[in-house]
C-alpha cells in the first residue's frame, strides 16, 4: 500500500482513525493507492489491454473513477475487510508520518519512495512468541550491516530504533507473531539516483500469526533460477524477485522450497531459509556463509546443536562446502530460518533423504529452538512492556 503525494502530518493518521471530515485526509491533495488494490466500484474493473480476462467478472467495463480521498480510503478499507489470511497486520509505525498506527487503511508508504520503485532498501524481522521479541538484537545488528551495504544512512540511531520497535510491538498488543522492519532511502522523487531524497524512511509492522509450526517434512528441489552474487545475497535487502521466482519454481513442481547452489556447484541456500545437513558420521554441516546471508536463527541453531553433542546425539559441528551428491546421501537434510525454524526435507528433486522419515536431529533442534523462544536467555529474548 501506498501514496502518491506529500507526506501527510502526523495528525492525519490520528483523524484517520477517528474518521473526521475536518482532518486533512479528506482533503484532494493527497491520492491514496493500495499496492493490489484492483479499482473496481460501481462495476467497473480497471486492466490492462493486455489481460485475457477481467480480474472481477462484471459484465460491463466503463471509465475509471475518479475518487476522492474519502472514496479511495473507503474503498481500501472494503477490500482489506474482504481479504483472508491467516496474518493480521496490527500496527504499523512510520517515521514519515512520525507515528504508530493501528488501522490497516493508513499502513502506507510514498510512491516515491525508493524502495517501492527501485528497490533501494533493506529489512529484516524478528519472531514475537509470548509477548517476548526473539533475537531482536542479533537481527538489528544485522539490519543495519545490510543498510551500511546499501548505502544507506538510517534516520535514527541504533537504540532509537530500538525502541520504536519495541514500542510498535507493545501498540499492536500482539503476543505471537512477527515483526517487520525496513530501512529505505526514502521519499523525494522517481529518479534513479536517491540524491534527492531529503532522509532515509524507518518502517516497521507487527504481523500476527497463530499457525503453529509444522515439524512435517517436505520435498525441495534445485533451482534453476540464477542465485544472487556475493555482495547482494549477503545482503537482506528488498531485491526478493530472484527468491521469489525460486519459490514459485518449487511450488510448481510440488514441492515446498528450491535449493540454490553457488557458482561452484556447492550447495548454498534456499529461498529464504538456509540449510543444513547430518551426515553419516552424525556431523551437522551448515554451508559457509561468505556467499549467503548469515541467518541469525541458522547461527543460534548451531549454538543450541553443542548440547547434542554433549548428549551424543551428533559428533561434530561444521561449516563447509558440500556438493549436492553430498547433500542428498546426508542421513538427514534441514531448511532452518526465522519463518519455519527448522524444517526437516524427506526428498531433494527425486531423491529421498535418509530413510524418508523426520530426522531425530532435526526434530531435537526444533524443539531446542522452540524451548529457546520461550524460556531462553535474556541475550535472545526482550520482553515487551505491554
Amino acid at each position: 500500500m501506498a501514496f502518491l503525494s506529500a507526506p501527510p502530518s502526523p495528525a492525519y493518521f490520528s483523524n484517520l482513525a477517528n474518521h473526521s471530515l475536518n482532518s486533512p485526509l479528506f482533503s484532494p491533495r493527497f491520492s491514496v493507492l493500495g499496492l493490489g488494490f484492483r479499482g473496481v466500484s460501481h462495476g467497473v474493473v480497471v486492466r490492462s489491454s493486455n489481460q485475457a480476462e477481467a480480474l472481477v467478472d462484471f459484465t460491463k467495463i466503463s471509465d475509471v473513477p475518479l475518487l476522492s480521498c474519502l472514496e479511495a480510503i473507503e474503498r481500501l478499507k472494503t477490500y482489506q475487510d474482504k481479504q483472508k489470511s491467516k496474518q493480521e497486520y496490527l500496527a504499523m509505525y512510520s517515521s514519515i508520518f512520525g507515528g504508530i498506527t493501528t488501522d490497516k487503511a493508513a499502513m502506507v508508504i510514498p510512491m516515491d519512495d525508493h524502495m517501492v520503485h527501485r528497490g533501494h532498501g533493506v529489512f529484516d524481522t524478528a519472531a514475537l512468541m509470548d509477548g517476548y521479541l526473539y533475537e531482536l538484537d542479533q537481527h538489528l545488528d544485522r539490519f543495519l550491516r545490510s543498510a551500511s551495504m546499501a548505502k544507506i544512512d538510517p534516520p535514527f540511531d541504533r537504540e532509537s530504533m530500538r525502541r520504536i520497535l519495541i514500542q510498535t510491538v507493545r501498540a499492536s498488543q500482539c503476543r505471537k507473531g512477527s515483526l517487520r522492519y525496513w530501512l529505505s532511502a526514502g521519499p523525494g522523487d522517481f529518479q534513479l539516483s536517491p540524491s534527492g531524497c531529503q532522509q532515509s524512511a524507518l518502517y516497521a509492522i507487527v504481523i500476527q500469526d497463530l499457525s503453529p509450526f509444522d515439524p512435517k517434512g517436505i520435498k525441495v528441489v534445485t533451482s534453476s533460477v540464477p542465485i544472487k552474487p556475493p555482495q547482494f545475497a549477503t545482503m537482506k535487502s528488498v531485491n526478493y524477485l530472484p527468491n521469489v521466482l525460486s519459490k514459485m519454481e518449487a511450488e510448481e513442481n510440488g514441492s515446498y522450497a528450491a535449493i540454490w547452489l553457488d557458482e561452484d556447484g556447492f550447495i548454498a541456500e534456499g529461498p529464504n531459509m538456509n540449510v543444513a545437513f547430518v551426515t553419516k558420521e552424525k556431523e551437522l554441516v551448515m554451508p559457509h556463509f561468505d556467499k549467503i546471508l548469515s541467518g541469525c536463527t541458522a547461527k543460534r541453531v548451531l549454538a543450541l546443536a553443542e548440547g547434542l553433542v554433549k548428549e551424543g546425539k551428533l559428533r561434530g559441528i561444521r561449516m563447509g562446502n558440500l556438493s549436492v551428491e553430498e547433500g542428498k546421501k546426508a542421513d538427514e537434510m534441514m531448511l532452518i530460518g526465522s519463518g519455519v525454524l527448522v524444517r526437516p526435507v524427506l526428498q531433494w528433486d527425486e531423491h529421498v533423504i535418509g530413510d524418508g522419515k523426520e530426522g531425530p536431529v532435526s526434530l531435537a533442534l526444533l524443539n531446542l529452538i522452540l524451548d529457546d523462544m520461550r524460556s531462553g536467555p535474556p541475550t535472545v529474548r526482550v520482553p515487551v512492556p505491554y
